[in-house]
């Protein structure tokens, strides 16, 4: 047990350079990522929500839309994002005679449309969640729907959803891995390639595996602490005429 603790030790200090490097990358495309992903699903989930219009055109045009919406979601759902990033980037390949896409942006944009498929589904859901009488309200104040969700209903259903938002990002940390079959140069691109370099396979797989945890397990402690400063304090007073302090009228009147 010396001697592999040892190696373990000996591999972080030695090959940290790489590490790091592989860190770096990975949170990048997995942040920037879960950003657009979560864009698109926002842009997603208000034109799945928009009400039927009157005019038969806008109708249509809706209704293409949304199927071209579904499409996108169901087969970026249905298919493992490492079977994505060949047919994508490959794909680009086959269609301009060899020449491939830059590999860290080729990797972000993978992950985005990857993630944008399953926010469009949470923020559809988070949307549906919203009491009738938000909407209701912000019409009756002559908002259309585009001015209700950006001031009334978003600020609410971003609240509703932040826990899956967190999931998905902290998913994306780790399935940034799958991205080392294009090249993607991310932290399990960069432990494969140790591997070969030391032989020490296992050791060297160790070293990655409690990275991966490290990270995770911080950004979801990390997000955790965002969501309940969000929430506020656990108990609160909801005052109303009988329960206000006497200073408040004071102060109201002396105004």
């Amino acid at each position: 047990m010396t001697g592999f603790f040892y190696e373990v030790i000996n591999i972080l200090v030695k090959y940290r350079g790489y590490f790091l490097q592989g860190v770096g990358y990975t949170m990048l495309i997995a942040l920037v990522g879960t950003t657009i992903g979560l864009v698109i699903g926002l842009i997603t989930g208000i034109i799945r929500t928009i009400p039927k219009s009157k005019n038969p055109v806008i109708r249509v045009i809706l209704k293409i839309i949304n199927i071209i919406i579904s499409v996108y979601v169901e087969i970026f759902r249905g298919t493992p994002m490492m079977v994505q990033a060949m047919v994508i980037f490959w794909g680009y390949a086959f269609m301009n005679d060899g020449r491939t896409l830059p590999l860290i942006p080729a990797g972000i944009f993978i992950v985005s449309i990857n993630t944008g498929a399953y926010m469009a589904e949470i923020v559809r859901g988070g949307i549906i969640s919203i009491d009738n009488g938000q909407f209701e309200g912000a019409y009756s104040i002559g908002m259309n729907h585009w001015q209700a969700m950006i001031n009334v209903v978003l600020p609410q259903t971003m609240r509703n959803i932040l826990p899956a938002i967190s999931n998905e990002f902290v998913i994306n940390i780790k399935d940034t891995s799958v991205l080392n079959v294009i090249g993607v140069t991310e932290l399990y691109f960069f432990t494969a390639k140790i591997s070969k370099m030391t032989w020490s396979i296992f050791e060297t797989y160790v070293v990655a595996c409690v990275i991966y945890f490290i990270l995770t397990f911080s950004i979801t402690r990390i997000l955790k602490f965002i969501e309940h400063k969000i929430d506020g304090p656990s108990s609160y007073i909801i005052h109303h005429s009988s329960t206000m302090p006497d200073e408040s009228f004071t102060a109201k009147e002396g105004k």
